[in-house]
């Protein structure tokens, strides 16, 4: 039903609809003059019919895309939830849930509904469908004051939400919404609009999601349908009042036969294949787009990335790796640096302060620090204070398992090769305090294991150093927030040399120095601390919070480290290529604002100078300062200059891109979250993660990226650029031509020639000489500074004034050419212009051209065999061999004509054969002429040509005109170049 639909769409295009009202009209026609048993007189209208339903069906089934997005919001719910009824835990169906419900979450339930928590153990959940964040939140049922002036969360830290999943803990909670009044229903009402639902025909209202090519395409529709309604009555009035007749059928009344003359100028007239070749071009697009990682699934969104001028993206998992990386830390006053990205343990290494791996991975060996014991101890102190484990899956990458804040802990560890299965060995954990909003930070007790090898243990704990007592019979290892574990710490480890030192004002002071500076640059921080106990016996204390104070006092700093979700590899390039190209990137994340202006500075969305952080960032409660947004006006001033939106709300997403959109810009928005998806179906056009993406946010997403790599973003704005000045280039070919075809018409009504070509041999100029060049027009390749120019604005039209200039002029010499030819023609085959005069029965002699002499000795020519003395041969040849030798000159014209389309600057010889497309309809073209010239019955029967009989010199003539062709556009194009410069190819800067 769906593709039908589509099917349905297609054909109600306007230029569309005229083509199949010429062919109804061409077939009624033919039936009142009397052909309708003739198969060849509908041969024009079936061929046009073939054209417009095969245009149909490849634009339906290129856009036929899978799963939208309320239907992948339906799928996100958890199918089974536990709940509390009667006094009695139950298992019900998510969909029966209701307000009041009282529901039980344990680590790996999906929330499947809003809901207030009312007892909670050691909670998180990793609300990334919301928020685009990927660490874990941590949720408590204690409600705290707001502090003044600290920035307002996303989500509340009592709330849990529908579709988010539970990583640690237990807790018990309150549903308060349900269905569409929850965040994950907010959304799905955002992603259906008034518009998308308003339905005014049988088909539904698209016209609310068209993109710009597809806006312009349908003003150009309605431009030629004017021209060719009025082109067809002008001609009609003109052929009418001059009493015009068909040579061939002189008993057909005349206003019957300019009948079909208008219809047949329609034909002309409108472009038939250009729906077909935008089409064939943006599906061509869609499959070279594949081969770079990027898969549509809307064909008319393939240009639009082409004329976009701004990038909306999200920071986690987009323009960053979406996972967490330990990227430096600090032990004993040292500084050290860990490379390598995401969490392959086999690439990267732990090297001193300020070493630089020239390829992102491997450090020279003398700045190798793996073996260092301030490294090891730190690592292994506080991967015996984590539960998560690393593992290869079956696809051979390697995931971590557990909590996401400890994943750059045990991929570190494991990068100097120490894996929690070999200290799992070595220790045996006792006790464990597990982390809390309360108290931040975890604590895990170990003691040695009796059954470990006693060598092995000794040789492990030497690689450690002797100051701290990893081998002490008890040892508290503790992680957590610095300034929260500082405050516990008495001790600071100082290397081999030093040992232990009290832990002095001053030296606190520079180690939360040093921990300011670590934050600073978007890292989160961690502190390792240890405290090792001589007496294993001793019984720990039951209560939670008196074992906690126990253990966690007079405790030893031991190092610090500092984890990123690093930017992916190639952003920081990408984001320069799109501004070379004249594309602005905005980040619109979720994280805190000098986290956000971090990660731009990395990646050169901000001047890493710092010069633009207050004016090029802002947090997004100042578009909301009162609760409401600010007006049209603040806000569009606001967005126009600001690059990095911190602590964004999907709202606040939708809000940006509808103001960028009043100010006339083409905006991408990049998402995976369902917190994108409103945004991404907003945008002019949604960009979608494909491997970590949301089925939300791909079935909101107009194309999707399968390698999640925002680098082939501008790789598909490239592309898209490529492919719209291919559009240019076909649309100006085949409206030249076409307006030639239609203006020489044209010429022989008003002059009195008879006219120079028949329904069907227009028919075959359509489909065979126009059509294939034309396509490959549309699959040319891009001419090199394609990306320094700037991004076609939104409401340009698709045919801009110079390019209707060009049309004329090219449709003007290829005319001028043509009917010379086609004057000479019937000077040497009838010896006459005018058909009265031709075809006159009172005509006694005319002069022609004879064949074995020059055409500057014409000869008479008295056909006695003639009754009444008229000239046969002049009379009722003279005129088919004039066509044939201008339709023959014709095709040759503009096939060389599309190679002068191949660029509006450059002469046709250069790179003249580097298309192969163009190359393949050529010859397709000059074959399909061939054999409708020489294959008996085609070519007299059906199409009306006779080759045989214009001699040589029609051939001459026929490539004479060609040439004369050929000269004249690339003359036209030399003058234009000198009077207009280039730029006028490249759009206009936009403000």
């Amino acid at each position: 039903e769906f593709r039908r639909v589509l099917f349905l769409i297609q054909l109600t295009q306007l230029i569309i609809a005229l083509l199949l009202a010429a062919a109804i009209a061409s077939a009624i026609i033919n039936v009142i003059a009397g052909n309708g048993g003739n198969p060849l007189a509908y041969v024009d209208s079936i061929a046009i019919f073939i054209i417009v339903f095969l245009n149909a069906i490849i634009g339906a089934w290129t856009e036929n895309a899978a799963n939208g997005a309320l239907d992948a919001l339906s799928a996100l719910s958890s199918p089974i939830s536990t709940v509390i009824r009667d006094g009695e835990e139950v298992e019900v169906p998510s969909s029966s849930i209701v307000r009041g419900d009282v529901v039980t979450l344990t680590t790996g339930d999906v929330v499947p509904a809003d809901a207030r928590l009312i007892e909670a153990t050691d909670l998180k959940v990793n609300e990334m469908l919301l928020t685009g964040e990927s660490e874990d939140v941590s949720k408590t049922d204690k409600v705290k004051k707001k502090k003044d002036g600290a920035a307002e969360k996303l989500t509340p830290d009592t709330m849990v939400f529908s579709s988010c999943t539970v990583k640690n803990g237990a807790a018990k909670a309150l549903v308060v919404r349900t269905g569409m009044d929850t965040r994950v229903g907010q959304i799905a009402a955002l992603l259906t609009s008034e518009k998308d639902t308003k339905k005014t025909t049988c088909l539904p209202d698209t016209s609310g999601n068209q993109t710009p090519l597809q806006v312009e395409l349908g003003k150009l529709a309605v431009q030629i349908g004017f021209l060719a309604i009025g082109c067809c009555a002008l001609v009609f009035v003109v052929g009418v009042a001059v009493g015009a007749s068909d040579a061939d059928r002189p008993e057909i009344p005349s206003w019957l036969y300019m009948i079909l003359i208008a219809v047949t100028l329609t034909v002309a007239a409108i472009p038939e294949g250009l729906p077909l070749c935008v089409t064939i071009s943006l599906s061509s697009g869609c499959s070279d787009m594949v081969k770079e990682n990027v898969l549509m699934r809307k064909i008319a969104a393939v240009e639009t990335l082409g004329s976009a001028s701004i990038i909306c993206t999200d920071k986690t998992g987009t323009l960053t790796e979406g996972k967490m990386t330990m990227v430096k830390m600090w032990s004993a006053f040292e500084d050290y640096v860990i490379s390598g990205k995401g969490f392959d343990p086999t690439a990267g290494a732990i090297a001193r302060g300020g070493a630089v791996a020239p390829d992102e991975v491997n450090f020279p060996p003398e700045d190798i620090r793996n073996e260092d014991p301030r490294v090891r101890a730190t690592l292994i102190s506080a991967i015996l204070c984590s539960n998560a484990s690393l593992s290869r899956n079956e696809e051979g990458f390697w995931t971590p398992r557990g909590n996401s804040s400890e994943a750059p802990i045990i991929v570190a560890s494991a990068k100097i090769g120490v894996w929690s299965a070999d200290t799992d060995k070595l220790y045996e954990r006792v006790a464990e305090i597990p982390f809390s909003s309360s108290r931040k930070m975890m604590v895990c007790v170990v003691e040695p294991n009796k059954s470990a090898n006693a060598e092995d243990k000794a040789s492990f704990e030497k690689t450690l150093g002797s100051a701290l007592d990893f081998g002490a019979p008890r040892v508290a290892h503790i992680k957590g927030a610095p300034n929260y574990i500082l405050e516990k710490c008495t001790k600071i480890y100082k290397g081999e040399g030093e040992g232990l030192v009290d832990l002095t004002p001053d030296l606190k002071a520079a180690v939360l120095a040093k921990v300011d500076e670590l934050s600073s640059q978007a890292l989160r921080v961690l502190a390792v601390a240890m405290r090792p106990f001589d007496d294993a016996t001793e019984k720990l204390p039951e209560d939670v919070d008196q074992r906690f104070a126990y253990l966690v006092q007079d405790v030893v700093l031991v190092g610090l480290v500092a984890s990123i979700d690093p930017e992916r590899d190639g952003v920081k390039q990408a984001v320069q290529d799109a501004r070379d190209a004249h594309v602005r990137t905005v980040m619109i994340t979720g994280d805190y604002l000098k986290t956000a202006q971090a990660i731009a500075k990395n990646i050169a969305i901000l001047p890493s100078d710092g010069s633009l952080d207050k004016n090029g960032a802002v947090d997004c409660n100042s578009l909301r300062p009162d609760g409401d947004y600010l007006s049209n006006e603040d806000m569009d001033s606001l967005t126009s200059v600001v690059n990095v939106f911190a602590r964004a709300k999907p709202e606040d997403k939708l809000e940006i891109v509808k103001s960028l959109q009043r100010q006339g810009l083409v905006s991408a928005m990049t998402g995976d979250g369902v917190n994108d998806a409103p945004a991404l179906k907003e945008a002019d056009i949604g960009v979608s993660m494909g491997l970590e993406g949301t089925e939300v946010a791909k079935g909101a997403s107009d194309m999707i990226l399968t390698d999640d790599n925002f680098c082939s973003i501008v790789k598909a704005v490239e592309k898209g650029r490529i492919i719209y000045a291919g559009i240019e280039k076909f649309v100006s070919f085949i409206m030249s031509v076409h307006f030639a075809e239609v203006l020489q018409i044209f010429l022989c009504v008003v002059i009195g020639l008879p006219i120079m070509r028949q329904p069907l041999q227009i028919l075959f100029l359509v489909l065979v000489t126009d059509l294939p060049p034309a396509i490959a027009l549309g699959v040319e390749p891009g001419e090199k500074g394609i990306m320094t120019q700037y991004p076609r604005p939104k409401t340009q039209p698709v045919v801009l004034p110079w390019m209707w200039r060009c049309i004329v002029a090219n449709g003007v010499i290829l005319t001028t050419m043509i009917m010379i030819i086609y004057l000479i023609a019937l000077d040497a085959y009838a010896g006459a212009f005018y058909q009265d005069q031709i075809v006159r029965e009172t005509r006694d002699s005319c002069k022609i051209w004879s064949a074995g002499r020059s055409p500057t000795s014409p000869r008479n020519f008295i056909d006695p065999s003639d009754g009444n003395g008229s000239l046969k041969e002049c009379r009722k040849y003279s005129i088919r061999r004039a066509r044939t030798t201008a339709f023959i000159s014709l095709v040759w014209a503009e096939n060389l004509r599309a190679f002068t389309a191949r660029s509006f600057s450059k002469p046709f010889y250069v790179n003249m054969f580097s298309n192969p497309a163009m190359n393949k309809a050529i010859l397709t073209a000059q074959v399909c002429l061939y054999c409708s010239c020489f294959v008996p019955g085609l070519s007299d029967a059906v199409l009306g040509l006779f080759p045989f009989e214009i001699r040589w010199y029609g051939w001459v003539l026929a490539l004479c005109g060609a040439v004369g062709c050929l000269l004249g556009c690339e003359a036209y194009k030399v003058v234009s170049n000198l009077v207009t410069p280039a730029s006028k190819y490249q759009p206009v800067e936009q403000n």
